[in-house]
């Protein structure tokens, strides 16, 4: 890959960010300026660029990062230079110094990197006094505070859109494996057909933990976020249902492995196969509506998704699993695999209608 593409992110950051990135940063120096006589203050400007985050929440992590190493940097830098001057070795042994103390205190990368660069800053800027180090404390707390500021007050970011577009496709996708099952079953796939459809299971793995990565950077744009309000209940909908989906992925892929590993041409001569399909079918259109309930919920901010009500629509066909399914004399060369298809269909019903075991 060319070095120089790799300056460059995949996505850009949104435009707002940017303005209120900017908007901090002039608040903080112009504040600055208002209450500490002194030149530029450039401890201010840094906090403001470093703080505001994509969620509040964040913001305030930085805040408190970026205050912790300016802090522990200005007091070591202070103390060194009232001890031994400002020369060039007092220099980098305070830096090397801020390395080890943020090692030992097992800091955050954001707070061991501002350790050394306030404490060279505050050496190489000109006459350090501790008033002249109070002052550099102040200015980062103060860009920290009108960055978070500035964050909350301007149209606070809520990521739960991408989150709960994740949801839904999640379970659209899972659907279609059970789908898959039901035909496959019903027509009597080869193995390179049932090859095909165990990878698409597979995949829905990687999917789910992409899901649940959009849910947890949705909750945290949702923490100390004075927009949450509705958008939590959504959210708390949404992980519910993706917590189901986890179980349900799991038994789609377990079962198309079963199936491939265990496929034979009579296999679809066995009337109970026929019954299995069946109820695979059901279970599919079951978590389809899932996943249609989950894309409406959003825009209704009305639907409560739960274990209990999955199975609570007018135009459901009924439970998956209807009714018991009865072997009367177990096939005696495919026993094992419908005996594992069965039982994973009863762990499924239970997840759906959140019975016990």
């Amino acid at each position: 890959m060319n070095p120089v593409a790799r300056l460059r992110s995949s996505s850009r950051t949104p435009f707002l960010q940017v303005v209120k990135t900017a908007v901090a940063v002039v608040a903080a120096v112009l504040l600055c300026r208002v209450l500490i006589d002194g030149p530029f203050p450039t401890f201010a400007a840094i906090a403001a660029l470093l703080v505001v985050q994509p969620s509040i929440n964040q913001s305030f992590v930085k805040g408190l990062e970026r205050s912790a190493g300016v802090v522990l940097g200005v007091v070591l830098a202070t103390g060194f230079h009232l001890l031994l001057g400002d020369t060039v070795w007092v220099v980098l042994l305070v830096i090397v110094l801020a390395i080890l103390i943020a090692w030992a205190l097992r800091l955050t990368p954001t707070s061991a990197t501002q350790v050394g660069i306030s404490g060279m800053l505050v050496l190489t800027a000109g006459v350090v006094t501790p008033n002249y180090s109070a002052d550099r404390i102040l200015e980062t707390v103060l860009g920290a505070v009108v960055a978070l500021a500035v964050n909350a007050a301007i149209v606070p970011p809520v990521l739960l859109g991408p989150a709960h577009l994740a949801v839904a496709r999640l379970a659209r996708d899972t659907a279609g494996a059970f789908e898959r099952i039901a035909i496959g079953l019903t027509e009597g796939w080869d193995q390179d057909r049932w090859h095909e459809a165990l990878l698409q299971a597979r995949a829905l793995r990687q999917q789910h933990a992409r899901a649940e990565a959009s849910l947890t950077a949705a909750r945290e744009s949702l923490t100390m976020n004075p927009r949450g309000g509705r958008h939590r209940r959504i959210l708390d909908e949404d992980i519910a249902v993706a917590e189901h989906l986890r179980v349900l992925v799991t038994r789609a892929t377990g079962m198309t492995r079963a199936i491939h590993d265990n496929t034979a041409p009579d296999l679809r001569a066995d009337p109970v196969v026929g019954s299995i399909a069946t109820e695979v079918a059901r279970i599919a259109v079951e978590v389809r509506a899932l996943g249609a309930r989950v894309a409406a919920s959003e825009a209704t901010a009305t639907t409560s998704v739960t274990s209990a009500d999955l199975t609570d629509t007018a135009e459901d066909p009924g439970p998956a699993l209807t009714a018991p399914l009865e072997v009367i004399r177990p096939n005696s060369r495919h026993w094992v695999l419908i005996g594992a298809l069965l039982e994973d269909i009863r762990r499924i019903r239970e997840e759906l209608l959140g019975e016990d075991d």
